[in-house]
């Protein structure tokens, strides 16, 4: 990769390439590269490309890094696929302008990667690298992404490994700012074909994670966890509310991995799911108890988690609806959309909903008041 930092000569850093085998008819053959820049600085605008001088080079792309102190911006969203992306244009229209610092993508891409011998993901990988070669694209894996064992999500998305995590991006955790964003895997919950082993590894590290984390609250007082299918939702497609919800929440089978005592012991602020092509919001609520600051303010100190379902980015499978309204059950919308994040310090964080259908009108907004970032009792 040649990189030009700002006001300074091209650099050249050198990566690592690996072979990807599709499982599919053709078994096509592809090269994965990847590349680390160690040396960033605060506030910069870097251009890149990426190649070499025996084979080619790409054409010239550019990121900018964060000023030191910053309050990240994020968009948030799952479910966009090739066919029916309809929030796509408008996100790009928000990178290109500098709205965002980073990207979370909460599972389901292209519907399906490994369709057509892999080319169907060739052709989503493009699709987003307006944004992708630009912001930090952070993921994770989907339902949809489960054909050979989730080989295209893992061998496509690289994720950091600063914190551990199984080096496949299934699981890992990052600091972004005053945040401490948590990546997990909802489908070994649903995918046990392929061995109940990845999800105890994947809790016990989930648990070590949340546990340091909570140490480190002085400098990232913001615990925020993603993950694709919801532990709260109130959508009547099939069981994904009622007994798939009760899994994530209370535990595989004989409840064994339960994660929400985990985010009741070590308080985390906000979950984001996708999966339901909808947008919900929650009230705080822990262990199915609505736990509002108060009924005037009910963000203001919440005393649990809010729960955000965020997956009405656009696919070939449309709209979900919903059933009837639950008790922990806020606000939702079934308008094609995407959600909006800023962090702007230790207590205060925004939240806000993007309709596409109404041409980018803010229809749902809150700010979450947390100045005791702790256990929710």
């Amino acid at each position: 990769m040649s990189v030009q930092p700002p006001n300074a000569t091209e650099k050249l850093y050198n990566g690592s390439s690996m072979i990807f085998v599709d499982s599919g008819t053709k078994k096509a053959t592809q090269y994965v590269h990847r590349v680390t820049l160690p040396d960033l600085g605060w506030g910069g605008l870097f251009k890149y490309r990426c190649g070499s001088q025996a084979t080619g080079w790409s054409d010239w792309f550019e990121f900018r890094t964060p000023k030191r102190g910053f309050s990240p911006r994020l968009a948030m969203f799952g479910d966009m696929g090739m066919v029916n992306a309809q929030s796509l244009p408008r996100l790009m229209q928000d990178a290109s302008a500098g709205m965002y610092d980073a990207i979370l993508h909460v599972g389901d891409f292209a519907y399906d990667m490994q369709e057509q011998d892999g080319a169907t993901g060739d052709q989503f990988m493009q699709m987003i690298q307006p944004i992708a070669a630009r912001l930090p694209y952070m993921t994770c894996v989907g339902n949809h992404e489960f054909m050979y064992n989730f080989s295209h999500y893992k061998n496509r998305f690289t994720m950091p490994k600063g914190f551990g995590g199984d080096g496949e991006s299934m699981f890992y955790s990052f600091d972004l700012g005053p945040a401490h964003i948590i990546g997990i895997s909802t489908e070994f919950y649903f995918f046990v074909e392929y061995g109940v082993d990845q999800l105890k590894s994947q809790y016990d590290w989930l648990q070590a994670d949340l546990e340091r984390a909570s140490k480190n609250r002085a400098a990232r007082p913001w615990i925020i966890i993603m993950g694709h299918r919801p532990m709260y939702c109130s959508n009547d497609d099939g069981d994904d509310c009622t007994f798939g919800a009760l899994f994530m929440r209370e535990g595989f089978l004989a409840r064994w991995y339960p994660l929400e005592p985990l985010l009741q012991k070590y308080g985390v602020d906000l979950a984001l799911w996708a999966h339901e092509h909808t947008y919900e919001r929650m009230w705080p609520v822990t262990r199915l108890e609505v736990r509002n600051g108060s009924w005037a303010e009910p963000y203001s100190e919440p005393r649990g988690t809010v729960h955000v379902v965020t997956g009405s980015a656009g696919c070939r499978e449309r709209h979900d609806t919903f059933g009837s309204p639950m008790y922990y059950s806020a606000f939702r919308s079934t308008d094609y959309g995407y959600t909006r994040m800023q962090i702007f310090n230790s207590t205060h964080l925004s939240l806000e909903q993007v309709s596409d259908d109404q041409q980018g009108r803010i229809i749902d907004r809150i700010t979450i008041v947390q100045h005791n970032h702790g256990p929710f009792p």
